[in-house]
């Protein structure tokens, strides 16, 4: 099988059926939605955003579904949402045979840049705290 490479998430999503282009494009509006600062690019062949040059979440289409990875474990109601689409560890994975619940990708998307944000702010408040020290 020849891979296939993508100069944009346009182009990726173009590459797909006309049934299932229209759902990688809600799922891209979602993810631009929930986390309006990201850069999308194209990373490991598939749609990537990032906020500060780090990856936040990534999809892909397939035959039969739509992932999102780099999808860490959450606590809480947000982890028992997604529970059961989640396919490996950093894995949600959503059948093309049902409707994708949006809502809980753009929760997911809200919640994984919120959690970057705090990440990002880590190493400050450690180099701080070394300093009162």
């Amino acid at each position: 099988m020849v891979e296939q490479r993508f100069a944009s998430v346009d182009d990726y999503i173009d590459s797909f059926p006309d049934d299932v282009q229209p759902v990688l494009a809600e799922l891209r509006n979602t993810i631009r939605a929930a986390a309006p600062t990201a850069v999308e690019s194209i990373s490991y062949h598939m749609p990537t955003y990032s906020t500060s040059e780090r990856a936040l979440v990534f999809f892909a289409g397939w035959q039969t579904h739509v992932a999102l990875y780099a999808v860490p474990g959450f606590e809480g109601p947000l982890e028992a949402e997604l529970a059961p689409f989640r396919a490996a560890k950093d894995t949600v994975k959503f059948s093309l045979r049902r409707p994708v619940p949006y809502s809980l990708v753009d929760r997911v998307v809200r919640e994984l840049a919120r959690l970057r944000a705090g990440a990002d702010e880590l190493p400050a408040a450690r180099e701080g705290v070394q300093q009162e020290a």
